[in-house]
């Protein structure tokens, strides 16, 4: 079931998500489908489950191809629960960044280039992964959600946030 994405200012989307305590239920199933269903509703990159109201540390993301990202390198569609991110170098690279919370504006965001994220499926499942790129740049924005961080809190200079459509005139960049 599509369900309603939270925007900026609403207060659930500044608290901590708490841990999911227990693996291949069929409230965690359901909650991971309507997920993914409001994700590709909305053509996002990835969505966590506080942008949908539901307090819990899960996030999924991943995508082929992108409109709200043509450039973006495709990134494996993955269900993640109980996400640790460990960065694996101190390098970071800015680039913009949207949000499905914060509709249809971009801004620069600050991320570590290489990380390492483990978590585990809805069944269970241990992950382990060691990423970079725009695979490293979502993880780490989804994850966020998941302790009451937006993007724009991440900015180090607001002069590189607005309006996709002012920002990028000539772009076909697909907005929310």
């Amino acid at each position: 079931m599509k369900r309603e994405i939270l925007k900026m200012g609403d207060p659930r989307l500044l608290e901590r998500a708490k841990l999911v305590e227990r693996h291949a239920t069929p409230e965690l199933k359901a909650l991971v489908a309507d997920m993914r269903e409001t994700m590709i509703a909305a053509r996002g990159a990835g969505l966590a489950a506080p942008q949908i109201g539901v307090g819990l540390r899960v996030v999924i993301f991943g995508f082929e191809h992108n409109e709200r990202y043509p450039d973006a390198e495709p990134v494996p569609y993955t269900e993640l629960i109980n996400p640790v991110l460990t960065p694996l170098t101190t390098e970071m690279e800015e680039d913009w960044e949207g949000c499905l919370s914060v509709p249809g504006l971009r801004g620069q965001v600050p991320r570590f280039t290489r990380l390492r994220y483990t978590g585990f499926d809805p069944e269970g499942r241990p992950i382990l992964r060691e990423v970079s790129g725009f695979h490293a740049r979502v993880v780490q924005h989804e994850c966020d959600h998941l302790d009451g961080i937006l993007y724009p809190m991440r900015m180090r200079d607001l002069r590189l946030f607005g309006y996709t459509d002012v920002l990028f005139p000539d772009a076909d960049v697909i907005e929310e």
